[in-house]
């Protein structure tokens, strides 16, 4: 009943992984969306990337509280048993965030060095060098760009979102609900200011999100918590 149950969600998940690259990938809105916020009269994008502030509150602050989360959890799962004993804490919850807070930023990075996509600020549509192609369109043989991109998916979102993981850190409905919304608005908050500054694509950051949930599911089954409702102390 258990199996049936991830199974279910697996299939869901990359049901809407591959429905919304599908999206993505057929339409503009992609570029809908980025026209939003750059200005082809004076060039520039909605978010300065070298604001100070920007980059405290959006980039190097989000970042650094991932880490610090990261490493309390890792802390936590590797302490004595009295540690998670006082605070209800679930072991293998503990190690189910551990390896999403890995592999979610460690997958963003393996896709960057082997998709070849330009971020929006680097192709000419807003100012760049190169020719703006989706994720599946080879570049016209004529106009390939001397380097590689490095852009897809959303890194710096990615451990946004695998915050998520820590959704059965804890055995309650509430713990679950405030975990997995706090992980969804902290890798918008970092996705949405690389979209702003032209370092993302939407559909760079919606993948990452939906990797982040597959990635979740996998490692859930894998360490038994598929039954989320059973998990406890």
């Amino acid at each position: 009943m258990s199996r049936l149950r991830v199974d279910r969600q697996l299939w869901l998940a990359l049901l809407l992984l591959v429905g919304a690259g599908l999206l993505l990938e057929y339409t503009a809105i992609d570029l809908w969306v980025q026209d939003l916020f750059y200005n082809p009269t004076s060039k520039t994008w909605l978010v300065d990337q070298q604001a100070p502030l920007g980059r405290i509150f959006f980039y190097n602050g989000p970042k650094g509280l991932v880490w610090v989360i990261g490493l309390g959890v890792l802390t936590l799962a590797l302490g004595p048993a009295r540690w998670r004993e006082k605070w209800q804490l679930n072991r293998r919850g503990l190690w189910l965030a551990v390896l999403v807070l890995a592999t979610v930023p460690l997958l963003a990075g393996i896709g960057k060095e082997y998709t070849n996509t330009f971020c929006p600020s680097e192709v000419r549509r807003y100012g760049g060098d190169v020719a703006y192609v989706k994720l599946c369109e080879p570049f016209p043989a004529e106009d390939r760009p001397a380097r590689r991109g490095g852009c897809f998916p959303a890194g710096h979102a990615s451990g946004g979102f695998a915050l998520m993981g820590l959704l059965l850190v804890r055995p309650t409905r509430r713990w679950r609900l405030n975990t997995v919304t706090f992980g969804l608005i902290l890798g918008w908050w970092m996705g949405g200011y690389q979209m702003l500054k032209g370092a993302h694509y939407l559909s760079h950051t919606v993948t990452t999100m939906l990797v982040a949930w597959l990635v979740i599911i996998v490692w859930r089954q894998l360490l038994g918590l598929a039954r989320i409702q059973q998990v406890k102390g």
